[in-house]
């Protein structure tokens, strides 16, 4: 006999509602066949920033902006800045719409960073990047070597093509900094918001055909570069500290940026205090020295290339780096320690 609600009591709160006439639950997940294709270009909040090329999926759509969330299925899968994802639902992209992505498709490249170098947990910062473009001030704020080697350091691990790009050159002169990371053979392109922006377009022919990530601590005019390669993007821009040296986060999400003709994209990240690299393995930083990589074929077992019974140095010594060799020894050294260095000493 059923039971009228009026009849229950306190004691019956661990009664367990009648499931019969629900739909019984399936393990099969649907196939969203007709999902779309587009790129993560913003994160907020649970809610992703979608940008869709025209006529992805085989409609005829115009390229726009999706705002979407992650569907139930994807669990805690996390999705970021430069992930390729599968849309079903609103795609219109109008102001009240919101799609669903339903797949997250395989990273060619992952830029990670943690809090510090005893953190176990991965941050993954951006997706599918080709080129991580480290933005140091040549004064005001003084550069920190030791932050700028980290993220060299983070870029051969992630697999991305290193450029250090100098801001303030109205300032003081690059070349005691040229100079230092010359033996790096890392490119690097020399900027000055004044006299229309020097150097802007060699920078903007080095970001052609890329997903460039823009990386470095605050106050180092990273927005300011930002807005003079998209005039639209509008990114807030900070003061420096005149007792610190230090500038305040301006950036607060990651972003990612068309640039005007079209033929690239930038990614604006918030600046930085810290790099952490406990997710790094030294083979990987090393396997980026291709002139050095042969020679440690000799080296005990565990090595850490900064030691007495290191056989790199031998190999150097036998001209097997060519003639560059000890000074290239020296700057991979130099970045191995990096993973032991606090930022800024």
């Amino acid at each position: 006999m059923t039971r009228s609600t009026d009849d229950y009591d306190e004691s019956d709160a661990r009664i367990r509602p009648s499931r019969r006439g629900s739909r019984p639950r399936s393990k099969d997940r649907p196939a969203h066949d007709e999902a779309v294709p587009g790129v993560v270009y913003a994160v907020d909040r649970g809610r992703y920033r979608v940008h869709v090329e025209a006529g992805s999926g085989g409609r005829r759509l115009t390229a726009r902006v999706v705002n979407a969330m992650k569907a139930r299925e994807l669990g805690r899968k996390g999705i970021v800045v430069g992930d390729v994802v599968d849309l079903v639902g609103d795609i219109g992209g109008g102001p009240d719409a919101l799609a669903r992505i339903v797949r997250v498709q395989p990273r060619r490249s992952v830029l990670r960073r943690t809090a510090d170098d005893t953190d176990p947990v991965e941050r993954v910062i951006v997706a599918n990047a080709d080129q991580l473009v480290v933005v140091t001030a040549l004064a005001s704020p003084e550069p920190r070597p030791r932050m700028i080697d980290r993220c060299l350091v983070a870029a051969y691990d992630a697999g991305l093509t290193p450029l250090i790009v100098l801001t303030k050159a109205d300032l003081k002169s690059p070349e005691d900094f040229l100079a230092q990371y010359a033996p790096l053979e890392v490119p690097v392109v020399v900027t000055s918001s004044v006299d229309d922006f020097a150097g802007l377009e060699q920078l903007m022919t080095a970001l052609q055909g890329r997903v460039s990530v823009l990386v470095g601590h605050s106050g180092v005019g990273k927005s300011t570069l930002v807005n003079a390669l998209v005039p639209t993007a509008l990114r807030a821009v900070g003061n420096v500290n005149d007792v610190t040296g230090r500038g305040r986060h301006t950036s607060s999400s990651a972003i990612a940026l068309a640039l005007p003709d079209g033929s690239g994209w930038v990614v604006d990240t918030p600046g930085v205090r810290s790099f952490g690299l406990a997710h790094v393995d030294p083979d990987r930083i090393i396997n980026s020295f291709p002139d050095l990589a042969a020679g440690t074929a000799g080296c005990p077992r565990g090595c850490t290339h900064d030691e007495l019974e290191c056989a790199l140095d031998d190999w150097v010594a036998s001209g097997g780096a060519g003639p560059a060799g000890r000074s290239r020894l020296e700057s991979l050294r130099r970045l191995l320690r990096a993973r032991s260095t606090t930022p800024d000493e």
